[in-house]
């Protein structure tokens, strides 16, 4: 199979997208305890997380045949460590604008073993369980919505040869949007799985959040598919095992 082969047409939005496989890798934003699992952070601020569950079934099966065809899959989770150091203090914009969700704050897990809220290796960074990651996945930490200011992220993208990201995640209008925007300026071509992202914000507004971050996304920042499009594409693949070794040049 040549080199030109090695990619596949998906279809999107504004046109479709000639994918390549060799050299994209899947990023899945925040898709944790504190986001998507009852006593997490939003839950425990009573924001409805059902939106962010629901993409959960979805998001596992485009995983599934990421993995199944060699492309690497990397996790974001937004987790300050202990001691705070990394929040910016306690006048930083990060900071204040975490306070009304009690970040830093002592919570319980559900098997009863003690946990914090967005602090970095508890229960409540973790990723939930029916996304858990694999041996060879990647995962990354971050302290602000961006998955790429002050992380190891683009290192870890550029070693691999990533030139393309799909991106999957919560919350729509600020970590995915963020870290969809920072790739964009580091030149990362990004195509967006609209029903993987979810967004509880303005849900009941005649235009919710993730719509107009979709819009602005499609528009200037990313390509936009669905993971059905995305799948039925890797499939056959997935069913050969995987993608061949590139042609020797």
């Amino acid at each position: 199979m040549s080199d030109s082969e090695r990619s596949i047409s998906v279809g999107a939005r504004p046109s479709p997208v000639e994918l390549p496989l060799s050299s994209s890798a899947v990023v899945v934003v925040d898709m944790q305890n504190d986001f998507a699992s009852a006593g997490g952070m939003f839950d425990r601020a009573n924001i409805d997380i059902g939106c962010i569950q629901a993409i959960v079934p979805r998001m596992a099966e485009v995983l599934r045949l990421a993995r199944a065809v060699g492309i690497p899959v990397v996790y974001l989770k937004m987790g300050f460590r202990p001691d705070l150091s990394d929040t910016g203090g306690p006048s930083s914009p990060t900071w204040l604008k975490h306070l009304p969700f009690q970040a830093g704050a002592s919570a319980v897990a559900p098997d009863g073993r003690p946990s914090r809220v967005l602090i970095r290796d508890t229960w409540n960074t973790d990723i939930v369980n029916e996304l858990t990651p694999e041996p060879g996945d990647v995962v990354v930490y971050k302290h602000r919505y961006s998955g790429f200011y002050g992380t190891e992220l683009d290192d870890v993208l550029r070693e691999r040869g990533v030139k393309t990201l799909i991106v999957a995640g919560a919350t729509t209008s600020v970590c995915v949007e963020s870290t969809v925007r920072d790739a964009v300026f580091r030149d990362y071509h990004c195509l967006v799985l609209e029903d993987c992202t979810a967004e509880p914000i303005a849900m009941d507004s005649p235009r919710s959040n993730h719509e107009a971050s979709m819009l602005v996304l499609e528009l200037l920042f990313a390509s936009i598919t669905s993971s059905t499009a995305l799948t039925e594409a890797l499939t056959p693949f997935a069913r050969a095992g995987g993608l061949p070794p590139p042609r020797p040049s």
